[in-house]
């Protein structure tokens, strides 16, 4: 999930502002000034990753309670997600503070200033893994996502009604604040927080109704445009996330899983057997890019969303289905995470992006 930040402003410009702004005391050391100056390439979308990485922590959970699978997996990835997280927040914050220039060309940028709301979903999910630890910490995460979300969500709606769109810089991006709604209620069992039982009605309304109209624009655009450019090929699974993300929003928030629970599932299946043809595009990424991220949350919530109707419906079929499902998503989230770390070491953070 990441845009190449590099072609959306001069680079002179962005090395003269670091020039002045980068600290030049002599307690700073040459490394710490290099790691400053590569925060520059850092995407705010890459906070997808963190939400691949909590879905996916949460379907081996459920895969434990259903399967008898390891919990150690589980366990294992949530604790990656937190520490990714917090990472992520501060190398962030130290952009902003350092590299403002940047920020504001993905802010202006029509593709990624979508990806904004992905820090604030961040706050929305991982309480669901930290709650067990801390419930107030987890309870205050959540309220700064549930607002933080609300209002990202209702300024970008409110841009799209006051600015006219082209079709062709339409981007399954443009789904993800509407995708952000939907994650409003999937924490708030965990929470035990009775206060947020209208929020999670808010959430899912809000959520299931302007992701409908988005998706097609998306599919409009897919149709009588040119192809999206392959290193955003799979980004198109984000049109997953209404259904998978949705169907898990929906059955926490009524407490069953009933006929239109099992719709969004049909949908969610139907479109995951069409667009699992799209990661066909990720051995052949050369360089690799931070946007085949995108992929790691719909993958991952549609294994928590098969494992959870598995476990309502149990027969051999839905078994197999959840467990090939929770297949994919680790494997191509491990994927990801190698190819990501590799470039990274090699030094390569600015091709990534």
């Amino acid at each position: 999930m990441g845009v190449h930040l590099s072609r959306l402003f001069p680079s002179k410009a962005s090395n003269n502002f670091l020039e002045q702004n980068v600290p030049t005391s002599r307690k700073t050391t040459r490394k710490l000034r290099e790691a400053i100056v590569t925060l520059r390439y850092l995407p705010v979308g890459l906070f997808g990753g963190v939400m691949g990485l909590v879905a996916l922590s949460t379907a081996w959970k459920l895969a434990n309670q259903n399967f008898g699978l390891p919990l150690v997996v589980s366990e294992t990835i949530g604790g990656a997600a937190i520490l990714l997280f917090f990472a992520l927040l501060i190398s962030y914050c130290i952009k902003i503070k350092f590299n403002i220039i940047s920020v504001r060309a993905e802010l202006n940028h029509s593709v990624s200033r979508n990806l904004f709301a992905t820090p604030s979903i961040c706050f929305l999910l991982i309480p669901t893994l930290t709650a067990h630890y801390s419930l107030h910490i987890s309870r205050i995460l959540w309220a700064f996502g549930a607002v933080s979300t609300t209002i990202f969500t209702l300024v970008t709606i409110k841009r799209w009604l006051s600015v006219r769109q082209k079709l062709a810089c339409i981007t399954p991006a443009l789904m993800i604040p509407a995708v952000g709604m939907l994650d409003i209620p999937l924490a708030v069992p965990q929470l035990q927080w009775n206060v947020a039982n209208e929020l999670m009605a808010f959430g899912l309304s809000i959520g299931l109704f302007f992701s409908i109209p988005l998706f097609s624009l998306i599919f409009e655009r897919i149709l009588l445009e040119e192809p999206l450019p392959p290193s955003l090929q799979p980004t198109l699974l984000i049109l997953l996330t209404p259904f998978s993300v949705g169907f898990s929003a929906y059955i926490t928030t009524v407490g069953s899983i009933d006929f239109f629970a099992e719709i969004l599932y049909m949908i969610m299946i139907f479109l995951l057997c069409v667009l699992l043809g799209k990661l066909r595009y990720l051995p052949r990424c050369s360089p690799f890019h931070i946007s085949w991220w995108a992929a790691s949350l719909p993958l991952a919530s549609s294994a928590v969303a098969a494992i959870r109707f598995a476990a309502h419906d149990h027969n051999p079929a839905t078994d197999l289905i959840a467990l090939t499902t929770l297949a994919i998503a680790t494997l191509s989230i491990l994927f990801l995470l190698f190819q990501t770390l590799h470039g990274i070491t090699k030094g390569e953070f600015k091709n990534l992006t």
